[in-house]
This record gives C-alpha cells, structure tokens and sequence, in this order.
C-alpha cells in the first residue's frame, strides 16, 4: 500500500478535524484505508495529494458540490466553469467594497474639514483618520509570493467573525468514549432509547489528557447499562458557540470564536488544559436531515469554554 499516514497525522499536518477528513470520504471526494496493525484510518499518497487540492479549493470558497463536480470531470471545463463564476462573484464583492471605501473615504475628508473646539482632539481624529485612509487604500503583500501562500494570507485576511452567541450547559451526566473506537460508541449510543432528541444529545472534543477525540453522550434518566463506558459528571459552564458549515470549517470557526473571545469586553477563554473540570473545546452535531438531504452539508456547532472576564485591579 505505499506510505500510509494515520488520521491524526494527517489531522496535526493540515490543521483540519478528523471529523472534516471523514466528512470528506463521505462526500465521496478521497479515500481511507485501515492498516493491518493499526485500529484507526490512514491515508495514502493520492489520498494527501486529493487532500491538498480540496483544502486549496476550499480556500477559494468552492463548494463541496463543485469540488465533487471538478474531481468527476474528465477535462478543465468544470474547474474553469467554477472558477470564472467564482471570479464575477469577487468583482460584485469588490464594487461594493469600492463603494464603501468612497463612503468612507468622503466621511474622512468631512472630519478633517471639520472645525472642532478643541486642537488636540482635532489633531487625534486626524490621525486615525489617516490610518483609517491608508487601511483602505490597500495592504501591500510582504510574505512569500507564491500564489498558494498569497492566497492563503489574503483568505484570512477577509475572514469574517462568525454569528456567535453565549450559551449556558448545567453540569449533567455524561458517558465518554474514551480512547476507544469512535465508531463502535456511535453504534451503541444509536441503540439506546433517549426519550428526546433534545439538545444536548452529544459532544465531540480532544481529550488532552487521554491524547484522543472521544463522544461524550448525555446519559438519559433511567439509563443504567452504558455498555462498560465510564459516566462521569460532565462540569458544564459558559461556553461561546458558533456554527460551521461543511465540516472543513470547524478548524476556521474554532480559532475566531477564541479570537471573539480574546478580545471580548465581558468574556475570556477558559484555560481549558489546567482546568481541573476538563472543559474543552467541542463541537455538537446540529445537522437537520432535510438540510443535508437538500444540500449535502453539514452543520456543527463548536464550543469554546469561557468565563467572565475578571477587572482588572
């Protein structure tokens, strides 16, 4: 078979969730392999190279559909098709920014005109009227000029911050995977008669201290065989939570909410990996199946732990 290399390999290398790279084979778009003296999933060459091409076009912002579409064709006519649509989305992206950058442009020109009372903060709001000028004029590319490196620095330059909303989680009864199969906990937790379907049905996270991803499944009322999964009292808290898109995006979505939640004026991160209740960042499968049904998406809602932030003294 070739060099293989394992799932979380792959995961640490490409900075992408293991859930994403399986949401991927699902999707039909690479393949895995199980090796002989090794439980979880790995991945030859072709694979990591059919890898490397989704996650430049997602960068792009191609859709998993088009992605499919490119990878089925024969010939460039798809990836052509997909690209020149995707350029004439940018130029109605672009003339609406020229738009804006006028607007605020000619506000910048008022202020400067302006009369104000006091020279200092005359002189003040000039000032940061010219950064604000020179930051919308453009940024010049100083990294490596390769095309993949600049189009991975302009992505994430147009980020956008994630809808993210504060929730609470009450502590709670939960069963854990462990380090053990993913999969087979997935089986037996289908196989148990919840009563409800109501959020929170289960967690994903990275256990740092057992050095792997396991479920964690809110234990129902009544529920006394757990199959031999350990229960433990799931701490709960504060938590910052936003949705991703497609799986691909969980990695994005993660690192702006802890961005969200660096710069927030009444919350902050939790340290998480000192902390004694084990909170961690986690994802929480929301996915309606009309909505993949119709658009072969899917949806996760990703938990950061956070806590009020404390004054500072």
């Amino acid at each position: 078979m070739g060099n293989l290399t394992k799932v979380r390999e792959v995961s640490l290398k490409y900075d992408i969730s293991t859930r994403a790279l399986k949401y991927y084979e699902d999707m039909g778009l690479m393949k895995s392999a199980r090796s002989e003296n090794y439980a979880y999933r790995v991945y030859d060459e072709a694979s990591i190279k059919r890898l490397e091409q989704i996650l430049i076009l997602r960068k792009l912002n191609i859709s998993i559909k088009d992605i499919a579409r490119i990878f089925s064709a024969s010939g460039s006519e798809v990836v052509l098709e997909v690209l020149s649509n995707k350029v004439s989305n940018i130029d109605e992206e672009v003339a609406l920014l020229h738009e804006l950058k006028g607007v605020v442009l000619d506000f910048i020109k008022q202020i400067q005109q302006s009369d104000f009372h006091s020279d200092s903060d005359v002189k003040l709001l000039y000032e940061k009227a010219k950064v604000l000028e020179r930051q919308l004029t453009g940024v010049a590319y100083d990294g490596n000029p390769s095309p993949v490196n600049q189009l991975l620095n302009v992505a994430a330059k147009l980020e956008k911050m994630p809808d993210i909303r504060v929730v609470y989680i009450p502590p709670l009864k939960m069963a854990r995977s462990g380090n053990g199969d993913l999969d087979e906990f997935d089986r037996w937790w289908s196989g148990v008669d919840t009563g409800s379907s109501i959020f929170p049905r289960d967690f994903l996270w990275y256990n740092e201290k057992l050095n792997c991803f396991e479920w964690l499944f809110a234990i129902p009322d009544g529920l006394s065989d757990t199959n031999g999964y350990e229960v433990f009292n799931f701490p709960g808290g504060l938590y910052a939570v936003a949705t991703a898109v497609d799986g691909d995006e969980i990695n994005k979505v993660n690192r702006l909410i802890h961005k969200w939640a660096e710069e927030n004026e009444f919350f902050e991160p939790a340290n998480s990996r000192n902390d004694a209740n084990e909170r961690y960042d986690m994802g929480h499968i929301v996915t309606p199946p009309i909505f993949q049904e119709k658009t072969g998406y899917h949806l996760m809602d990703v938990f950061v732990p956070i806590v009020e932030r404390k004054c500072a003294d």
